[in-house]
């Protein structure tokens, strides 16, 4: 196998780390090769993209391997066209006002493997998820301690595995190398995909010691790692002690490019555009100005496809503020899906006082439902559900929700996606996709064979 293809397939041991290096340090490399030439030698110099394993064998290489992996989780979490952007734009939170038909084939609901941009966001979760077993296996000899260091790549390592569930088709394989032999990774089923991801979770709460970002933010994990396997009781358990003000978030800085969700949504004629009521099916979440949870302006702009007109500006997300990953509300949330799987009114009343309580506190701060509590339990998965993608609009929980409805409450996918006329000005209907096809990519690993059936 070339080397270009196995990189594709599932990044190499040796090419992960010399990415996550990079992401960390490359302008310091890139100084030192350069100081390192003599006045006489200027033609000889160390490329520093040809790094060695040993290079970061050592307590001080750990450390900007650690980082550097870090900066790919949030380019791989929020970036363009990376998981928030890629599940709103499938689901009802935003639309693709664009002209490329990869991006336009995802809205539709029409996934095909051969996506170029798909396949960018793809490799980079699983490129991620490969620099984080990368680094855990050179911190485990090189700085066993503080033990927390490694506890934070696990949890980066969960969320990347339960993201690529939650995106893509049952079947995502996950290959490994351990710096000499490649071994390609059997299909996954999507529950066996949220089983590994609350296994690293696990993991990262063993070592976690006293760091509660670590701490909650992997038991946040691993609680929707779970309600995605239907274990309600489970998931509650998990997040228990989640504080409500706690927050998890993916780092930016004027250094890191960005915030791509600003970037997608925002910065002048936007690939991505703002939606509401998109669908039949979807939520008006541009409907109520009253509610702070969904922040929005209306703008003059134009889309990357000009017959998109008055494009919505987001507010929740500045050009260069973090993201959020996880929240306590989150936690709360978790709690009161378990509950309500016991089908009474007592137990509706209870949920609907608690969504409430949740309102009155957030933050922020929102106006209390007056209807009252649901009077059967559809009606009170819906509110529920309704409450849960105010609360985290635009953190990439929507597509995870919906497939949940289908895969876990059995809903006919026809009345949980956008569904009927495509929004216009785009002409055409809807197609039945609930996820998007794992890329043609990962046809480089023998093992592979497509999306395997379930939703």
């Amino acid at each position: 196998m070339k080397l270009n293809q196995r990189i594709r397939s599932s990044m190499s041991f040796s090419a992960t780390i010399r990415t996550a290096a990079w992401a960390a340090a490359g302008l310091a490399m890139t100084l030192g090769g350069l100081a390192a030439c003599s006045s006489d030698s200027l033609l000889q110099v160390t490329d520093p993209d040809i790094l060695n394993i040993a290079d970061y064998n050592t307590p001080a290489g750990a450390d900007p391997l650690r980082v550097g992996v870090i900066k790919l989780f949030a380019s791989a979490f929020d970036g363009s066209d990376a998981f928030v952007i890629s599940g709103g734009n499938l689901t009802d939170e935003m639309l693709a006002s664009d002209t490329f038909d990869d991006r336009l084939q995802v809205n539709a609901r029409k996934s095909i493997a051969v996506n170029s941009t798909q396949g960018g966001t793809y490799q980079a979760l699983q490129k991620a998820r490969a620099g984080a077993t990368a680094a855990i296996l050179i911190l485990n000899t090189t700085q066993p301690t503080p033990t927390f260091n490694r506890g934070e790549l696990y949890m980066m390592r969960g969320y990347m595995e339960m993201f690529l569930g939650e995106l893509y088709c049952s079947g995502v394989p996950f290959s490994s190398e351990d710096g000499v032999t490649q071994t390609f990774g059997d299909p996954q089923t999507t529950d066996q995909v949220m089983a590994r991801a609350s296994a690293s979770f696990d993991s990262a709460l063993a070592l976690a010691d006293t760091n509660k970002r670590i701490r909650y933010g992997s038991e946040i994990g691993k609680g929707r790692a779970q309600l995605n396997l239907g274990q309600f009781a489970a998931a509650a358990a998990a997040v228990a002690d989640v504080p409500q003000s706690f927050a998890l978030l993916a780092y930016h800085s004027t250094g890191s490019g960005g915030n791509g969700i600003w970037s997608s949504l925002n910065n002048g004629a936007t690939r991505y555009m703002l939606t509401s009521n998109e669908g039949t099916n979807g939520l008006p979440f541009l409907a109520n100005h009253n509610d702070p949870r969904i922040s929005w302006s209306a703008s003059t702009r134009i889309g990357f496809a000009d017959s998109f007109k008055n494009l919505s500006n987001q507010l929740k997300f500045g050009r260069y503020d973090n993201t959020i990953v996880s929240t306590g509300i989150e936690a709360k949330l978790m709690g009161l899906e378990a509950q309500l799987q016991t089908d009474n009114q007592a137990t509706r009343d209870a949920v609907y006082a608690s969504l409430n309580t949740l309102r009155a506190s957030g933050p922020p701060v929102v106006p209390l439902m007056t209807t009252g509590a649901p009077t059967t339990q559809k009606a009170a998965i819906d509110q529920l559900y309704s409450e849960r993608e105010y609360w985290m609009w635009l953190t990439g929980h929507r597509l995870g929700d919906e497939r949940r409805l289908v895969r876990i409450y059995k809903r006919d996918a026809e009345t949980v996606f956008p569904t009927g006329q495509l929004t216009p000005p785009i002409v055409g209907v809807y197609g039945t996709s609930t996820n998007i096809v794992i890329p043609d990519a990962e046809n480089n690993n023998p093992k592979f064979k497509g999306c395997l059936p379930g939703a």
